[in-house]
């Protein structure tokens, strides 16, 4: 059991897997930032175009 215990306590596998888990965990909140951002402009433009266009229309 102590040679077990002392493995374990050397061993870097679970601090690997907890790094690459923050480094997702990171990697997805950039991204779910970076894409709501992007859907507020998009439907910013979105709606900008459709007023444009609805003006147009009435106008002939």
């Amino acid at each position: 059991m102590k040679k077990f215990l002392t493995k374990f306590a050397k061993g870097e596998s679970g601090a690997t897997a907890i790094e690459y888990a923050l480094i997702a965990g990171l990697i997805s909140v950039v991204a779910i930032t970076a894409l709501t951002t992007l859907g507020g402009n998009l439907d910013s433009t979105f709606t900008t175009i459709s007023d444009s266009l609805s003006a147009d229309d009435s106008s002939t």
